[in-house]
């Protein structure tokens, strides 16, 4: 069991947001499973709470009920390394209903943010060239779903 893993509250959908993630995710699986005992304040055998591991990642999954609704102050981030993985995880995590955002940011159709973000990147915004850390930034505001292509092109423009 990891120390530090996020534990996310919905209001009655985290079976089906359990079930898009583990389908999104390859080798993930379930870790911990419970369901409302009778005389809870839930429906008897719902879902009340489950542990998937998602990437190694332990995620904690709560029926919690309303007023807490998921914000964009909080997203989780899947480091891609190729262009085929960005376009991977952004498909599956829109799939069924999700938004997208703006600068590789997306929201799946339960309310959760995600970032979907080339490995490459940081490298790119951190260059001691400033004026390519620029570029890269500049072309990045103007992007939806993120283009590794497009990007390194924007750091080698003169």
């Amino acid at each position: 069991m990891q120390k530090i893993n996020p534990f996310i509250w919905f209001d009655n959908n985290a079976e089906d947001a359990m079930k898009l993630y583990l389908s999104v995710f390859k080798g993930s699986k379930t870790l911990r499973v419970a369901r409302n005992p009778p005389g809870s304040p839930g429906p008897e055998g719902a879902l009340l709470v489950a542990t998937i591991q998602l990437e190694g990642q332990e995620i904690t999954l709560m029926n919690g009920g309303p007023g807490h609704p998921l914000t964009d102050a909080i997203s989780l981030t899947i480091n891609c390394s190729s262009q085929e993985e960005v376009d991977y995880y952004w498909n599956g995590l829109l799939n069924g209903g999700g938004n997208e955002v703006a600068c590789g940011w997306l929201k799946d159709k339960f309310g959760l943010y995600w970032q979907v973000t080339p490995t490459i990147l940081p490298e790119l915004l951190s260059n001691p060239d400033k004026a390519k850390a620029g570029r890269v930034m500049q072309a990045m505001m103007k992007m939806i779903k993120l283009d590794i292509a497009a990007l390194k092109a924007a750091a080698d423009a003169k």
